[in-house]
């Protein structure tokens, strides 16, 4: 007979490590019936959507190792989700391997692994895989990454990012749902090979193994415009930047509306990360929330300032299209001339707290709540401090209360 953890992953749920670690303290002081109570309530917000995830992005600073044994005791503090990243590093699929032999329950999601140095079948196999040494807790993020990257490091031209994302969703798909060898005729990927290229012996094959899921999650780091739309329609997740919860419609609202609108109602909601740094502390007020919030100031000067022209930086857009638009200008200016300290002192401070999670209890209740109502259902954070175990802890509690 499967155990309960079994029957419930079966029905689609599961059981993360908040909920074992709300059952483990109280368990040496409530009875056997009184647990199962709080299984089934737990379990019922989850299925009523009520339920909001913690996830981080994993810091190689300290070595890739040691981070993954602070994750080890992230997730008995009620962390569900961790983000491996790639860019020209390391390999992120070698790090999710290891992870998945040192976790027992918290989802492994690449943030990001782009779609030009794999082929879409190579995506494909590589999700099955570590789907498979995870027990099905793996979540494919995708991304475009860009030209410096994929031209400059992989030697692959930059070409149709977008429909390359959507081609690469789908051809992974097919593959795990192994319903018929695979052949996918696309404008970016084309498998088999048409007659006239390569040797002409290629044909059709299904993948070998019978993959763990059949749709496997996918999650796309789209930034806008149609890719955010794609997103809304195609993508099991978000992974937004920058998010600011009372204003983000004003950014992405008209394109996620569209995605939307064309999403199969099987493929279930869109799941949006987001969030920032986190310290929770009820002498977080003042000038001690500043300080720790001012910790933003130079990446998000780099972003709105230096990435890109005027006129072709998307995030200086963002910027402009939340309401700060004199300190779009600024920003960008002061940065283009050389003056980051400038240009970090002009984010505008309502943008870097609403974006965030520092303060006090009841300011961070606020604050998650916000993000609540906005439609994220993934807080992705980032602990300050040398306690990041205990913050998780007592965001945990916020979120379960």
């Amino acid at each position: 007979m499967p155990s309960r953890v079994e029957i419930w992953n079966e029905w689609g749920v599961i059981v993360t490590p908040a909920l074992l670690h709300q059952i483990g303290n109280l368990a040496p002081s409530i009875s056997r019936i009184a647990r199962v109570t709080l299984v089934v309530l737990v379990l019922e917000k989850f299925f009523k959507g009520e339920t909001m995830k913690l996830s981080m992005g994993i810091s190689y600073s300290d070595g890739f190792k040691q981070a993954a044994d602070r994750v080890v005791e992230l997730e008995k503090a009620g962390l569900d989700q961790v983000w491996i990243a790639e860019a020209y590093s390391f390999d992120a699929i070698s790090q999710v391997g290891y992870l998945a032999a040192k976790t027992n329950r918290i989802e492994i999601g690449t943030g990001i692994v782009n779609v030009y140095s794999r082929t879409a079948a190579l995506m494909a196999m590589t999700a099955a895989g570590c789907d498979y040494v995870s027990d099905g807790r793996f979540i494919l993020g995708l991304g475009a990454s860009g030209p410096q990257v994929i031209e400059g490091f992989h030697g692959v031209p930059y070409e149709k990012p977008m429909q390359r994302i959507k081609e690469y969703i789908e051809v992974c798909r097919n593959v795990w749902a192994r319903e018929a060898p695979l052949e996918y005729h696309g404008k970016t990927v084309d498998i088999p090979l048409p007659a006239g290229q390569g040797t002409g012996l290629g044909k059709a094959l299904k993948i070998i193994n019978h993959p763990v899921r059949k749709d496997i999650p996918i999650w796309w780091a789209s930034l806008k415009d149609k890719s955010v739309e794609a997103t809304a329609e195609m993508a099991d997740g978000w992974l937004p930047i920058m998010f600011y919860p009372e204003r983000y419609h004003n950014v992405w609202g008209d394109q996620l509306k569209a995605g939307l609108a064309k999403r199969d109602p099987s493929r279930g909601r869109l799941e949006i990360s987001a969030g920032g740094m986190l310290a929770i502390d009820d002498s977080l007020t003042g000038d001690a929330q500043t300080k720790i919030l001012d910790m933003a100031r130079p990446n998000m000067a780099l972003y709105v300032g230096g990435m890109g022209a005027r006129g072709k930086n998307f995030y200086n857009d963002i910027c402009r299209d939340y309401g700060f638009e004199k300190e779009a200008v600024d920003i960008q200016d002061f940065y283009l001339e050389g003056k980051k300290a400038e240009a970090a002192a002009a984010i505008p401070g309502e943008w870097i707290m609403n974006a965030n999670l520092v303060g006090s209890t009841g300011f961070i209740k606020e604050r998650v709540a916000a993000f609540k109502e906005s439609g994220v259902t993934v807080l992705s954070v980032n602990p300050v401090g040398p306690d990041p175990v205990g913050q998780i802890e007592k965001l945990r509690a916020i979120i379960d209360a």
